[in-house]
């Protein structure tokens, strides 16, 4: 069983839940940082503990949610084993895996569809780092 970990403000709760589910049913053991219901809460609480358990090694993969994807998506990167990256269609989902090797995939919650948030989850899943010349890009993007 292959862990995920998955982290949300209250804009993404309901589809974090949606998720969770269905990574689930796909056999994944899921971490969930939270937030646990539609109040109001502060997305960097939540992305913190995602990348910090990335930092840490206790995870390899996640999945972000906030409204808009750009708050998650920022906080996220901030953490220097975590590349993120902000999808809304499935080639995005796609490239960021094959290009970037991006271990955490953020949705725009207000902005997709329940079936669309699990289509590019299951994009950025299925899809291998390509390695070559974007290896080379890859390791260039963490600071010294």
């Amino acid at each position: 069983m292959k862990k995920i970990g998955i982290a949300c403000d209250h804009a993404g709760y309901e589809m974090k839940e949606f998720l969770v589910g269905c990574l689930a049913a796909k056999g994944f053991e899921v971490l969930d940082f939270g937030t646990s219901s539609e109040e109001s809460v502060d997305y960097p609480d939540f992305a913190h503990q995602l990348g910090e358990a990335i930092d840490k090694g206790e995870l390899e993969i996640g999945v972000g949610l906030c409204g808009s994807g750009e708050g998650m998506a920022m906080t996220l990167n901030k953490h220097q084993s975590v590349r993120a990256g902000l999808v809304w269609c499935n080639e995005v989902a796609g490239l960021i895996r094959q290009h970037n090797n991006a271990n955490v995939v953020v949705l725009p919650a207000r902005f997709i569809t329940n079936d669309e948030a699990m289509q590019l989850v299951s994009t950025f899943l299925e899809t291998p780092f390509e390695g070559g010349r974007h290896e080379r890009r890859v390791e260039k993007i963490k600071l010294q």
